[in-house]
C-alpha cells in the first residue's frame, strides 16, 4: 500500500497544490453543495409531496444513495490526487468515460447555472429603487392587463380575468422580454448579458490562481449566505401569517407516500443537491492530503447539506405564509419552486414588508452568493478534471489560466442564447434534460457497480483503511454493491416509464426539433460510458485476443 501511495504523487507534479487546510476544503464542498436547490426545490418539494411525510424516503436515500455516492467519489478523488477524469481511468480504464459523462454535465452545468445569477444581479440592481419596480403597474412595461397584487383576484387567490400580475409582467417583460416559444429566439437582452459578463468576470477571478487562491475565496461566499438565511428566517418568523406557513410546509400526509412520484422526488433532490455523479466531488478530493478522514468529512457534509435544506424551508414558507395571511388567500395559491418562487412569490412577498428595498436586496444578495460559490467550485472541478488530463502541459507557465479564460468565453457565448428573448426556453432544456434526472441516475449506478464490483469493495475498503487508518461499517461497502446500484435502477426505470416532455408553464409545448435539442444534451453525457466501455473492451480484443476488464493500482 505504501508503494501504492508513491506511484500515485508521483503521477502529477507538485505544482498542482493542495488545500492550504481542513476548512478550506470543506468550505469548498459547502459552496458547491449549498446552493440553490436547497432554498429553492427542497422546499417546495417537501409541501407538495406529503409535508413531514416526505422526510421519510429523503432520510432514506440520504443513507442509501447520497452519502455512499459521495463518499466514493470523494475518497475516490483523494486517494488517486486526480479529477473527474483520470481518477476513473486510475482504478479501471475501461470505466473512463464515467469521467467524460460527468464532465459533460459539469459544463453544462456552468453553461447554464450561471444565467441566474444574471437573473439576479439584475433584481438586486433593480431593488435600489425608491419604490420596488415590481411593486405597481405604472412602468414602460406594463401592459393593459397588469394588476397590482391583491387586486381583482377571486376568493381563492387566482387573478382574474386575462389580467397579470406587476411582479410576473417584471419578470417577464423587463428582465426576460419572454417571446412566445423557442421558435422565436429573438434578439439579446443587453442588460442580462451584461449581468452575465459580470458574473463570468467574477468567477474566473475567484479560481484563477487554483486552490490556493479559492480556498482563501470560500471563506467568505460559503458562510455568508448562512448570514443572509439567519437573517431572512428571523425576519419571517417574526411576520404575521409565518405559522400558518410553516404548518403548510411540515403538515404531514401519509398518504401521499404510496405515490411513486414522491419517492422519485426525494432520489433526485438527494443526488442533485449533493453535487454527486458530476466529477466536481473527486477533483475537489484530490486536493486533500492522503489521510485525511473523508469518511468522516462525507456524512457530516451531507448532514449538513439536508439540515440546510430543512431550515430554508421555515425561512421560504415564513414569508409566503405571510404574503397569503396580507392577501387573504390559501398559500398552495402563492407556494412557487424554482425560479418562480425566487423571482415572482419572494419579491412579491418583499414588496409587502416595511423596508422593503433592503429585504429585496438582502434576498437577492443570498441567491448571487449561493449560486456564484457553486458556479466556481463547478468550474474549479472542471478545471482540475481538463488539467490533469495533460498536467505536464496545463501546469507549466500560464496554461491553467489560459484554459479557464477560454472554458469561461465559450460558456459565456453559449450563456448569450439564454439571455436572448427566447432564452428561458433553451434554459429550460438545460435543466430538465442535460442537468438532472436520467444522466445523474445512470452515473449513480454505474459508479458504485464499478468500485463495488469490478474494482472490488474488499479491495477499496483497504485503501480506505490505509487512508483514514480505520475499516469504516460495512453498510458502505453494501451500498456500492446492492442497494445503491439497485435503488438507482429502480428510480431510473420509473422515471422512463412515467417521462413527460418538457412544457414551459404546463402550456407550452416545443417543436420537435428543441425535444430532440433536449435529448441530444441528456445523450451525449449518458452515452459516455458504454460507448468508452465497448471503444476499450475493443482495443483489449485487438490487442490481446481476448475481452478483460483492466483493472488498475495492484
Amino acid at each position: 500500500m505504501e508503494l501504492m501511495r508513491n506511484d500515485i504523487n508521483q503521477d502529477h507534479p507538485p505544482s498542482r497544490g493542495q488545500w492550504d487546510n481542513k476548512r478550506e476544503f470543506m468550505l469548498a464542498v459547502v459552496g458547491v453543495i449549498i446552493g440553490l436547490g436547497n432554498v429553492w426545490r427542497f422546499p417546495y418539494l417537501c409541501f407538495k409531496n406529503g409535508g413531514g411525510a416526505f422526510l421519510i424516503p429523503y432520510v432514506l436515500f440520504l443513507f442509501t444513495c447520497g452519502i455512499p455516492i459521495f463518499f466514493l467519489e470523494l475518497s475516490l478523488g483523494q486517494f488517486t490526487g486526480q479529477g473527474g477524469i483520470t481518477c476513473w481511468r486510475k482504478i479501471c480504464p475501461s470505466f473512463e468515460g464515467l469521467g467524460y459523462g460527468s464532465q459533460l454535465i459539469m459544463l453544462y452545468t456552468v453553461m447554464y447555472y450561471i444565467v441566474i445569477l444574471a437573473w439576479a444581479f439584475l433584481f438586486l440592481f433593480s431593488s435600489f429603487n425608491t419604490q420596488l419596480p415590481w411593486a405597481n403597474c405604472h412602468n414602460s412595461w406594463n401592459t393593459e392587463d397588469c394588476t397590482d397584487y391583491g387586486q381583482n383576484r377571486s376568493s381563492n387567490g387566482h387573478i382574474l380575468g386575462n389580467t397579470t400580475s406587476s411582479v410576473e409582467e417584471f419578470w417577464q417583460r423587463r428582465i426576460l422580454g419572454l417571446s412566445g416559444g423557442i421558435e422565436e429566439i429573438g434578439s439579446i437582452r443587453w442588460d442580462l448579458a451584461g449581468c452575465l459578463l459580470l458574473s463570468w468576470v467574477v468567477c474566473y477571478f475567484c479560481i484563477w490562481k487554483g486552490v490556493k487562491f479559492s480556498g482563501k475565496v470560500v471563506y467568505f461566499t460559503a458562510t455568508f449566505p448562512y448570514v443572509m438565511l439567519i437573517a431572512l428566517l428571523i425576519r419571517g418568523l417574526t411576520l404575521p401569517g409565518a405559522t400558518d406557513g410553516i404548518r403548510f410546509y411540515l403538515s404531514p400526509d401519509p398518504g401521499r407516500l404510496a405515490d411513486p412520484q414522491v419517492w422519485m422526488d426525494a432520489a433526485n433532490q438527494i443526488l442533485f443537491s449533493s453535487a454527486v455523479c458530476t466529477g466536481c466531488m473527486a477533483s475537489l478530493g484530490s486536493y486533500n492530503e492522503y489521510n485525511n478522514n473523508c469518511y468522516r468529512d462525507s456524512f457530516l457534509l451531507c448532514l449538513l447539506n439536508s439540515l440546510t435544506s430543512f431550515v430554508s424551508g421555515f425561512a421560504v414558507f415564513s414569508v409566503l405564509g405571510f404574503m397569503a395571511h396580507e392577501l387573504g388567500v390559501d398559500i398552495s395559491t402563492v407556494a412557487e419552486s424554482g425560479p418562480g418562487l425566487a423571482f415572482i412569490a419572494y419579491p412579491q412577498a418583499a414588496a409587502m414588508m416595511p423596508v422593503p428595498q433592503l429585504w429585496a436586496a438582502f434576498f437577492f444578495i443570498m441567491i448571487i452568493f449561493l449560486g456564484l460559490d457553486s458556479q466556481f467550485v463547478y468550474l474549479e472541478g472542471l478545471l482540475t478534471s481538463t488539467s490533469d488530463m495533460y498536467p505536464s502541459f496545463f501546469f507549466t507557465g500560464h496554461r491553467r489560466k489560459l484554459l479557464l479564460l477560454a472554458i469561461c468565453v465559450v460558456c459565456f457565448l453559449v450563456g448569450l442564447l439564454m439571455v436572448t428573448e427566447g432564452g428561458l426556453y433553451i434554459f429550460q432544456l438545460f435543466d430538465y434534460y442535460a442537468c438532472s434526472g436520467m444522466p445523474i441516475m445512470f452515473f449513480a449506478i454505474l459508479e458504485p457497480v464499478c468500485v463495488g464490483w469490478i474494482y472490488g469493495a474488499d479491495r477499496y475498503y483497504d485503501i480506505i483503511k490505509d487512508m483514514i487508518g480505520y475499516r469504516p461499517w460495512p453498510y458502505m461497502k453494501y451500498c456500492w454493491k446492492y442497494v445503491t446500484p439497485s435503488i438507482c435502477t429502480g428510480i431510473l426505470l420509473f422515471s422512463l416509464v412515467k417521462f413527460t416532455p418538457l412544457k414551459y408553464n404546463n402550456t407550452y409545448q416545443y417543436p420537435w426539433w428543441g425535444y430532440a435539442i433536449g435529448m441530444f444534451l441528456a445523450l451525449s453525457s449518458a452515452l459516455m460510458a458504454p460507448l468508452w466501455f465497448l471503444y476499450s473492451m475493443t482495443l483489449n480484443l485487438c490487442s490481446h485476443g481476448a475481452v478483460k476488464l483492466p483493472v488498475k493500482l495492484n
